[in-house]
């Protein structure tokens, strides 16, 4: 049995991914202050949901950790971290399913749609779960699920030039197109994507994601 804390939770975000409709939600937080530089690798800077566009009948889960990477960077996931991707499916905002997901020996191992022990803040690792697991940077298929972890370009669009713009009330106009201030910058990525009937029998989900360190 493992026991993982969290480290700190980055965004809380109800995602309402309607499961009839082609809703493509987001979130995110790209940047965070000096003090806590020196925890970039459990960073979200990301979370993704939305239906998958090879299969209607699959959700795919998209979250982001320790962005701002160049391309000749080249890090690693950190072996004592525990991505958990939490699945509201009553909408009362606390998880009733959990994706949890380890990074050892260059490998990624996934746990889950499966119902945790706990909620909250602090999880133990569901070693009973379904188990998908392979080599990172390589797309696994397996149990009927797809999983990929390793570097991607960031897949986030911001004009930050602009947004300080409009914050300042300078902005004249829209710009058109906009600007990708993280263009040519990568992420550490773990995207899954799961059967829907994985996800219960409810029309919609809430989804928020947390980065937690090994107790």
């Amino acid at each position: 049995m493992k026991n993982f804390i969290k480290k700190k939770l980055f965004m809380v975000l109800v995602l309402g991914a309607v499961f009839s409709a082609g809703i493509y939600v987001i979130a995110a937080d790209h940047g965070d202050p000096p003090s806590l530089a020196s925890d970039q690798q459990y960073d979200i800077s990301d979370i993704y949901a939305f239906r998958s566009p090879e299969d209607t009948n699959n959700i795919v889960f998209y979250c982001g950790l320790e962005n701002f990477l160049s391309p000749g960077q080249n890090p690693g996931f950190n072996a004592n971290q525990m991505l958990e991707i939490n699945i509201d499916t009553d909408n009362n905002n606390i998880e009733d399913l959990v994706i949890q997901c380890i990074y050892e020996n260059n490998m990624v191992t996934v746990y889950g749609p499966v119902a945790p022990s706990q909620t909250g803040t602090s999880s133990t690792l569901m070693s009973s779960a379904v188990k998908t697991q392979g080599n990172l940077n390589t797309v696994i298929s397996a149990n009927g699920m797809k999983v990929y972890a390793g570097l991607r370009d960031d897949p986030f669009f911001f004009d930050l030039n602009q947004f300080g713009m409009i914050i300042a009330g300078t902005a004249t106009q829209f710009n058109d197109p906009g600007t990708d201030t993280f263009a040519g910058t990568n992420v550490l990525a773990t995207i899954i994507e799961v059967p829907k009937s994985m996800l219960g029998t409810g029309s919609s989900i809430n989804v928020w994601a947390e980065s937690k360190r090994k107790d």
